[in-house]
């Protein structure tokens, strides 16, 4: 809100609180028996239901969203996403400066920052942070780190060269190339700053015991349940947070997550069935949150297990899948058809591409080149809890199913605990499965270097897809500063990743979430980044 019209509206409240004698409230748009709605208030608890369980409380060893919106309460980055939009703004950094050739940057911290455990935040700490990331052994160990950073230190690939204290504010960081999104790399919750006293203290339990500088402390876990987290009275930002405690509550079923929330025994929920939509926006004790559309939802090959290692099986079932129907059966005009995998809305998306189209008799086709004419049969792994991009994915799998049938291929589907479904995914045990991905910093980048370069292979890219060609170009458009010209690079590269096929693109969606109408300052931002500092009910 601007600070003229804040002005302007408390002086016409006061005036109307004087000639009306009235306790400002606001109308929820229906008569509620003589009782108005209060205004939204600091303090109280929220609870928000969601459809499965954090895997990990440490954000630099996770890659699900269950776990890194859990995270985005308790640690902080040293740079941060615009509250609607991927745009750069001072975290626990308030200044920065980049020398001329790209290659090293230089911020300037907050001062008088304690961690929840009493420690202070310093440069020291933000050097130790980097240092165990920077040191890691195994992708498995700190995924985002490499697929957004390239490797450790002494791998060919590697960005950081080097992070040193200045002094006790100031930290400058050193890079091997220029990289274009290097502070949107920054601002994602992988990156966040945890308590070096406390990762030494809790060694491997720290994944459970997570502490940082951020608005709300860790309280508790109950897995497969809860978890709590509560205000941190010391915030250095001031008036914040306004809620005193956080519950994510974990209601697998998302038609029961919907009754909870009618029910009004939680307050905000994800995972909404387009169907229950208009449900919620005919109750005027409900409001609808929509998530700017920035994801993928896909089906995924591993490239390196037969017969997904021929590139014509790939393209036969890409041609085999009706994305249409599956689109008007399970998103219900909340989706579009994908046929890159990035999302239109991020700058390098190739409109020019034509997709894949619905052709039984041509997937049967190179299905026979490849040498399967009797077809084959295949597991495929279907995503156990919805996710933005996926609503159902045990029916999308069934569609999935009965439209490989068609053409000779006999699917099995396979699902497990989510937790397990992601480390044996990337560890390449499944030959078929469904995932997908919300872009996390608005730049191509975090989604084909991320998910589709040779060196995010064992971290993010599950298809374990490589190619010299895609990887050069990857990395000339990571070091390119002429937004224009990286443009036109990833456009290239998704001609030759859409002529491969590890993924068939599914859908891009636009999320839909819901809440009581009583939250205000909740807005579900782009990149899936949701912390909840400035929300109050």
């Amino acid at each position: 809100m601007k600070k003229g019209f804040s002005i302007v509206f408390s002086l016409l409240l006061v005036l109307s609180l004087t000639l009306l004698g009235c306790s400002g409230s606001q109308e929820t748009g229906k008569e509620e028996s003589g009782e108005k709605k209060e205004e939204a208030a600091e303090g109280g608890t929220m609870v928000y239901a969601r459809g499965g369980d954090a895997v990990k409380l440490d954000p630099a060893t996770i890659t699900d969203g269950e776990s890194l919106i859990v995270s985005e309460q308790i640690l902080e980055t040293l740079v941060k996403y615009e509250k609607e939009t991927p745009d750069i703004l001072p975290g626990l950094a308030k200044d920065w400066e980049v020398s001329d050739d790209g290659k090293t940057y230089t911020f300037e911290l907050e001062e008088g920052i304690k961690f929840h455990d009493g420690t202070d935040f310093n440069a020291d700490a933000v050097v130790k942070n980097f240092e165990r990331w920077m040191n890691g052994k195994d992708e498995a160990e700190f995924p985002y780190f490499v697929s957004q950073f390239g490797g450790f230190k002494g791998d060919e690939a590697a960005v950081i060269k080097e992070v040193k204290a200045v002094d006790d504010h100031k930290v400058e960081i050193t890079l091997f190339r220029p990289q274009a999104p290097f502070l949107k790399n920054l601002a994602m919750t992988p990156f966040a700053i945890s308590s070096p006293a406390a990762i030494e203290k809790f060694g491997a339990k720290y994944i459970e015991n997570p502490v940082g500088t951020g608005p709300f402390k860790f309280e508790s876990w109950k897995r497969n349940d809860t978890i709590t987290v509560v205000k941190n009275e010391d915030y250095w930002r001031e008036g914040l947070p306004k809620l005193d405690k956080v519950i994510f509550k974990v209601i697998t079923d998302n038609s029961a997550r919907l009754n909870a929330l009618v029910k009004g025994e939680v307050d905000l929920i994800d995972g909404l069935n387009p169907s229950d939509v208009e449900k919620v926006k005919a109750d005027s004790n409900l409001q609808i949150f929509e998530r700017p559309s920035m994801n993928v939802g896909y089906l995924g090959f591993n490239v390196e297990k037969e017969p997904f290692d021929n590139k014509k099986v790939r393209q036969a079932i890409s041609h085999a899948i009706n994305k249409q129907a599956i689109i008007d059966n399970f998103y219900e005009g909340t989706a579009e058809p994908a046929k890159n995998p990035i999302p239109p809305s991020i700058d390098g998306y190739n409109d020019e591409i034509e997709d894949y189209e619905f052709d039984l008799d041509k997937a049967k086709e190179l299905l026979d080149e490849a040498g399967f004419k009797d077809g084959f049969k295949m597991d495929l792994w279907a995503m156990p809890v919805p996710r933005p991009y996926m609503p159902n994915g045990q029916k999308v799998a069934e569609a999935i199913q009965a439209d490989l049938e068609k053409i000779g291929v006999e699917v099995n589907i396979v699902t497990m605990e989510w937790g397990t479904y992601l480390e044996k995914v990337r560890d390449g045990e499944s030959p078929m499965f469904m995932l997908g991905w919300t872009g996390d910093n608005g730049d191509a980048d975090n989604f084909l270097y991320a998910l589709l370069d040779k060196d995010s292979i064992g971290s993010n890219n599950y298809s374990r897809y490589a190619n010299e060609d895609v990887h050069k170009l990857l990395i000339e458009a990571q070091t390119e500063t002429d937004e224009e010209k990286r443009s036109e690079l990833y456009k290239e590269a998704l001609e030759i990743i859409h002529d491969d096929a590890p993924w068939v693109p599914l859908a891009h969606t636009v999320p839909q979430l819901a809440g009581k109408n009583t939250i205000e300052g909740f807005f579900p931002h782009p990149t899936g980044v949701q912390v909840f500092e400035d929300v109050s009910m």
